[in-house]
């Protein structure tokens, strides 16, 4: 995804404003991405799994395409709408939809340390177009991957074998997603966002209907809050925060949200949910953190 530019004029209040933008937005995402998980969880209490995800995206998808339209940015041409749909689909149609289907039976702490191994089947799907991992890389995957099985047969997740592979299957298809979308035309930074959501939420929505599920009766307010809540900080804060960070700080900087992302979503599933995490659960995180962690490291070492 192309991000868009910041402007870097000789104003010099400039570098005082990106002092305060800067961790304003890392925060942003180290505490929003992280706590999704669990409001994921509250959602759950009252709506179906692929509906609640169409919403979340149809939501905040029209609210910025709107935005972005009222402010006089070009529509999506008809072969970056087909695009955006392909990628919306593989990355919050199965990626996040998958993930709010496990949810009804993994704890959401789990949930985020399953996820966090995407790193890891990016660095594989790479190698589909000729960008197979350094040797640095490869021992990170053998660590990640090792993780990764420890948490689904000897940690607390390995109770429930279909939450575990809708997981694993959410962080390869987001993985393979965000692979495949950087060698298609897509639309240019916010257009970008936009256009996945709103196709991604349409996906979401028509296979919601086709596997029968049902707009609740009476939702409970805990659980409309969180929709919103995913929505508004989640789809639209939280990424444009990221967006930001792109262009202001270096990439290891900026990504190193998928480090922080899966303590803060057990701490809080543990805080606020109640959600037991035992010693191997922990052991089975610092591995995977500690695999994507030197694939994070020998990537920036070939930049």
């Amino acid at each position: 995804m192309k991000a868009p530019s910041v402007p870097t004029g000789s104003d010099p209040a400039l570098p005082s404003t990106r002092r305060l933008l800067v961790p304003l937005a890392l925060l942003a995402l180290y505490f929003i991405w992280g706590s999704t998980y669990f409001a994921i969880r509250v959602g759950l209490e009252s709506w179906p799994p692929f509906l609640m995800a169409a919403l979340r995206f149809l939501y905040a998808g029209a609210a910025l395409y709107a935005f972005l339209r009222w402010r006089g940015m070009a529509a999506p041409t008809r072969s970056q709408w087909l695009n955006s749909t392909v990628t919306g689909t593989l990355l919050l149609g199965l990626g996040n939809g998958l993930v709010c289907f496990a949810e009804q039976t993994v704890a959401s702490g789990l949930a985020a340390v399953t996820v966090a191994s995407m790193p890891l089947f990016a660095a594989v799907f790479g190698g589909l177009y000729g960008q197979w991992p350094a040797r640095r890389e490869w021992v990170g995957l053998a660590i990640g991957f090792a993780g990764v099985v420890l948490l689904n047969l000897g940690g607390s997740i390995g109770g429930t074998p279909l939450g575990a592979l809708a997981l694993l299957a959410a962080a390869a298809s987001w993985a393979f997603g965000s692979i495949w979308s950087r060698r298609r035309d897509m639309p240019p930074a916010a257009m970008n966002t936009a256009a996945q959501m709103l196709t991604g939420g349409a996906v979401l929505l028509a296979f919601s209907l086709l596997v029968g599920e049902r707009w609740p009766e009476a939702p409970a307010l805990s659980a409309n809050l969180a929709i919103a809540y995913l929505a508004i900080a989640g789809s639209l804060v939280a990424f444009s925060a990221y967006l930001y960070l792109l262009n202001a700080v270096r990439p290891a900087l900026a990504t190193s949200y998928a480090y922080v992302n899966p303590p803060v979503a057990v701490l809080i599933g543990a805080l606020l949910g109640g959600e037991a995490v035992h010693a191997l659960d922990i052991a089975a995180m610092a591995i995977i953190l500690g695999g994507v962690a030197l694939i994070a490291l020998g990537r920036t070492r070939r930049a």
